[in-house]
């Protein structure tokens, strides 16, 4: 039950924004910023943002020597060069609005460790380096096996090392955190604990129905953004959109660590990085597709095993350290690694599909999604 006031203050807006990710707040920061005077709500089911913007690794990346090589084997080659050109660009965006204090942003580059198996794709990175060369005007990819030494690798487990000068690493927390500052000085309205689980464009309006208690509370507006990633399908089961549970830990402080940057591994399934003195390791999600495949927010025994197995036997063979903190955040995946982005109705449109690269094409995704709802203001 909610009272007149309620109804008449919290209910109706132009713009309606279904989740609070690195996609939502972008949209609704990007709509509000073309539309001054109109009133924004964005509606989030959990205390912060149940996906991954809060939870993942804090990559500033567009793809590795090997995913990229990967996903060449299954994507047309204009499409694999448009999505990381999108990556590209969200990543430029992303500086661009909040500055790279604010993220915490440090290019220390990027690393991708190649393994005996692996070597074969060593040999395409001229062919990649051609292929991205209209991007970056520069060639991305190149050797630095020089420092698997320095680094203390293992040899045995680690041929080759590629190196990518333009990645880098941010604080996702900061992210965040000066997303919802700008949020807030736009006088954009926020609502956390509430889920939308029903929508419809009723025509001349859209209708955003929550169940809070079994209590039903109707939110209207002039149009509707949805922007929930990992739970599509549960507002939309019809829609080709896959959750894909990312595990990660990281480490206590390690003194002297001999490395700081962004690293890969085997295809971009595995992935580890410095923070400060400590190391962030996640992945391993190809190691039980079936049972990473949920939404549900938690880590699993044999994964987080496997990625201290890798700690031991790969990244720090010889130095001891102690696991500090483990958790999950949801991606989502589809047959196709091109996020969606289009219109489901006259006055609904969708950003969802990330495919694990949230924080680089999030807010490309999200710049895009407030142009096609910003062509409708016909409507208003």
């Amino acid at each position: 039950m909610i009272s007149f006031w309620e109804k008449d203050t919290f209910t109706h807006y132009n713009l309606i924004v279904i989740g609070s990710g690195i996609v939502g707040l972008t949209t609704a920061i990007e709509y509000k910023e073309k539309h001054p005077n109109n009133r924004v709500l964005i509606v989030e089911k959990g205390t912060l943002p149940s996906g991954a913007s809060t939870k993942n690794a804090g990559f500033a990346c567009f793809g590795s020597l090997t995913e990229i090589c990967d996903d060449l084997e299954s994507m047309p080659k204009e499409e694999v060069i448009s999505i990381v050109e999108k990556r590209f660009k969200g990543l430029k965006n992303l500086r661009n609005k909040l500055g790279d204090n604010a993220l915490d942003f440090q290019q220390l580059g990027g690393y991708e460790l190649i393994t005996e198996e692996q070597t074969h794709y060593v040999n395409r990175m001229e062919e990649i380096n051609e292929m991205l060369y209209p991007i970056f005007n520069d060639n991305v990819f190149s050797d630095r096996s020089e420092d698997i030494d320095t680094f203390g690798f293992n040899k045995e487990k680690v041929q080759k090392l590629l190196f990518n000068k333009y990645e880098g690493q941010i604080h996702t927390g900061k992210m965040m955190s000066a997303l919802l500052k700008i949020v807030r000085q736009l006088d954009i309205e926020i609502i956390t604990g509430t889920e939308i689980e029903e929508f419809y464009d009723l025509g001349d309006r859209v209708v955003c129905s929550s169940y809070n208690n079994r209590k039903k509370i109707d939110f209207y507006a002039d149009k509707c953004c949805i922007c929930v990633n990992a739970f599509t399908q549960q507002l939309l089961p019809q829609l080709e959109v896959i959750p894909g549970r990312g595990q990660v830990l990281i480490t206590h402080p390690i003194s002297n660590l001999p490395f700081k940057g962004t690293f890969h591994m085997d295809r971009g399934y595995y992935y580890f990085r410095n923070y400060g003195d400590r190391i962030l390791i996640g992945g391993g999600r190809h190691l039980d597709y079936k049972g990473e495949t949920t939404t549900e927010l938690k880590t699993t025994k044999p994964i987080i095993e496997n990625l201290i197995s890798i700690l031991n036997e790969t990244i720090l063979p010889d130095i001891p350290y102690k696991v500090d903190m483990k958790w999950a955040g949801i991606m989502a995946f589809g047959d196709k690694k091109m996020p969606i982005i289009k219109l489901l109705s006259d006055r609904i449109a969708i950003g969802v599909r990330m495919g694990g690269m949230g924080v680089a094409i999030g807010s490309q995704v999200g710049n895009e999604l407030a142009q096609i709802i910003s062509a409708l203001e016909y409507q208003d």
